[in-house]
């Protein structure tokens, strides 16, 4: 067997991509992947899905540009689809390759119960 029958070929991610996805991928603890929440830092520190970074929308290239390598896999969500599509095609436009739009974002992440971080606000009456 040669060496290079060893070695994993990177694959490509799609462009979108569902919450089952990322949650199998974390489960089987693949690594090199980030995942980026681009709502503002408030709503990150209400909760996000466990692992997420925050990266708000405004500082989202920069930030990204400074910290994450080109070929980087990326999962990435908004507060909407439309967000996650506008946000990904930004870092895809800087020359991020590996960049999915996790499809329904936290939302989805919480009604499928999978693990979240942020503090859970209660309203005392």
């Amino acid at each position: 067997m040669s060496i290079l029958a060893q070695i994993p070929i990177p694959r490509t991610l799609k462009a979108k991509s569902r919450i089952y996805d990322l949650k199998n991928r974390l489960d089987w603890g693949e690594p090199a992947l980030t995942i980026i929440d681009v709502r503002d830092r408030r709503d990150y520190n209400v909760s996000h899905i466990t692992g997420a970074v925050s990266m708000p929308m405004s500082e989202l290239v920069k930030r990204a540009l400074k910290s994450l390598e080109l070929s980087r896999d990326i999962y990435i969500y908004g507060y909407t689809d439309e967000v996650t599509v506008e946000a990904a095609e930004k870092l895809r436009n800087v020359g991020y390759i590996n960049v999915t739009e996790l499809e329904g974002g936290v939302a989805a992440w919480k009604a499928a119960d999978y693990p979240i971080e942020g503090v859970n606000v209660a309203i005392i009456a």
